[in-house]
Parts: C-alpha cells; sequence; structure tokens
C-alpha cells in the first residue's frame, strides 16, 4: 500500500513588493521626454561628422535654449526632480534620460577638432559633463544673464 503523502504547507507568501515610480508600460514623465529628445536632436547633429565644430556650437545654443530660464524643459525638469524624491525608479529613469543628453554632446565633443576644445584641456567625457552641467545651471541665472552664459560656453569650445 502507498504511504500518503504529508499536506503541502499553504504558508502564506509574502506579498511582493509593489515597485515605487511608474508602473511598467507606463508614460515617462514630461521631462523625461523632452530630455530624450533633446538627446535624439543632439545625436542627429552627430552623424553629420562634417559639421565638426558647428555641431558642437549648433548643440550648445540648443542646449542653452533647452535649459533657459522659463523653458519647458526647465521647469519639467523642476517639478520632475521634486516628484522623484524618494522614488527611486523615477529618479533613476530621469538620471538615464540626462545621460543620453550627456553621452550624445560627448560624441559631439571627441567629433570636433581639438582646436575648438583648446580652452578645456580634458577628456571628451568630462567636456560633455561640464557642458552639460553648465547649460542646465542656466535655467537658474537670471533671465538677462542667459545669452551671457551661452557666449562664455562658445567661446569656451573656441566659437
Amino acid at each position: 500500500m502507498a504511504r500518503a503523502r504529508p499536506p503541502k504547507s499553504r504558508r502564506a507568501r509574502p506579498a511582493a513588493p509593489r515597485a515605487a515610480g511608474r508602473a511598467r508600460g507606463a508614460r515617462p514623465a514630461p521631462a523625461e521626454r523632452r530630455l530624450l529628445e533633446l538627446a535624439r536632436e543632439l545625436g542627429a547633429l552627430g552623424r553629420d561628422a562634417r559639421a565638426g565644430a558647428d555641431a558642437l556650437r549648433a548643440a550648445l545654443e540648443r542646449l542653452a535654449g533647452a535649459y533657459a530660464p522659463g523653458a519647458p524643459l526647465a521647469a519639467d525638469l523642476h517639478r520632475a526632480w521634486l516628484d522623484s524624491r524618494g522614488d527611486k525608479t523615477a529618479a533613476l529613469a530621469l538620471a538615464w534620460a540626462r545621460e543620453q543628453v550627456r553621452l550624445a554632446l560627448e560624441e559631439l565633443v571627441a567629433l570636433a577638432p581639438q582646436e575648438a576644445r583648446r580652452r578645456v584641456d580634458a577628456p571628451p567625457d568630462a567636456v560633455a559633463w561640464l557642458l552639460l552641467a553648465a547649460c542646465e545651471a542656466i535655467g537658474c541665472e537670471p533671465p538677462a544673464a542667459a545669452a551671457d552664459r551661452t557666449r562664455t560656453l562658445l567661446e569656451l569650445t573656441g566659437r
């Protein structure tokens, strides 16, 4: 005669922790969408390698305008940054989108002739990070200072 198996334990499993932030398939935040669009625009500039320093100049002007006081990206970023505090998923999504912008800018810096970067003797990734941080800071400046800050960035890159 076969032995009866003991009944399986029906212990209650703890519920899986709910992921913070947006659910799978949810739409990205406006700031994230704008950053990714900006990265695509910069990437398009980089695909035309013949543009060289002119592409870097165009990218800096585009970045400075995107982060200018009152620009939609700047406002969306401030809101998204505040909303993502305490929400790791949202913070990572925002950081990833920003990194795409930095990588596209790095590509443009690397393609630019060395004389276009002569005032900042650093590798392209560091230059891209500095330029992006400077453009982001323009959003915190008084609106009247934005043009002067952009001109300074263009001078730093030899334009």
